[in-house]
């Protein structure tokens, strides 16, 4: 069955919240005590899709962390796929997003951890070691970094904005690479950064340091997190299409929710011309 992003407006266990942010501030530091030291990389089906041995580390980091506490929970990673377990919970974790960064030692990179219950998003959780700012969003309770209440930017129309997105991992061979939807938004915005990471981009667009952020084909743990601090920060997040998130089959545009439909317009221009 398809699990469509829903939120609602219970309060998250305290526990959990400390668990995964405890997790990912100990990946986080895993990986920035290994950062630069040009790792061993891997692939997963193409030459620009990179797997590397931190990501397999910070992963078991997390994965120990969550099973020490919750062994009963179900879990999605991003290397070690579905991990079985009893409902309603499931942990969906990206221990390193940004990896063809970290591997070419480019500081733009970060930890996601985010839990379901009932297949709502209850609790996201972005870290990035590089500057060690710690975003957390519990449903219903906000959005914070470092402590601090998040909230997106108020900038009221889309030529007014700054947007993020990236590229497909399989982007030599991919039907839809993205870049005609850049060059459609580059004339609209005053300008499109892709900094090869939809986890920071999404964190960045709930800080208000982008107003929005867009991107063709992720991976759940790409977006969830990210997609709970947004909407908890005030903003919009919703498919390509302007359809609910669907954590099965992701695409995302999200934003401070002024500009959400100009956005949404654009993309779907670009769409019909195909």
């Amino acid at each position: 069955m398809s699990s469509v992003l829903v939120l609602f407006s219970n309060p998250v266990s305290d526990s959990f919240r400390e668990v995964a942010v405890e997790a990912a501030l100990r990946a986080g530091a895993f990986l920035r005590s290994h950062f630069g030291a040009r790792p061993r990389v891997s692939y997963k089906g193409s030459p620009t899709n990179l797997v590397t041995e931190m990501d397999r580390g910070a992963e078991a980091i997390i994965l120990d962390a969550i099973r020490a506490r919750f062994p009963g929970h179900r879990v999605l990673a991003e290397e070690s796929g579905s991990l079985p377990g009893a409902e309603p919970y499931r942990w969906i974790v990206d221990p390193l997003d940004g990896t063809t960064n970290y591997a070419h030692g480019f500081p733009i990179y970060a930890v996601s951890i985010a839990l379901e219950v009932d297949s709502a998003l209850a609790l996201g959780v972005v870290y990035d070691p590089s500057r060690e700012e710690c975003f957390v969003a519990e449903r219903g309770r906000g959005a914070t970094l470092n402590g601090a209440p998040l909230r997106v930017s108020g900038t009221p129309v889309l030529a007014e904005s700054l947007l993020g997105t990236s590229y497909p991992n399989d982007i030599r061979g991919a039907p839809r690479d993205n870049l005609a939807e850049h060059a459609a938004l580059m004339y609209r915005c005053r300008s499109v950064r892709s900094i090869g990471s939809a986890v920071l981009g999404l964190a960045a667009v709930a800080a208000g340091r982008l107003d929005g952020y867009w991107e063709q084909r992720l991976g759940a743990w790409d977006i969830a997190a990210g997609a709970l601090l947004i909407r908890e920060a005030g903003g919009t997040a919703t498919a390509l299409a302007g359809s609910p998130l669907d954590l099965d089959a992701p695409s995302i545009a999200a934003t401070n929710g002024a500009i959400h439909a100009e956005i949404l317009e654009a993309l779907k221009e670009v769409a019909s011309k195909r």
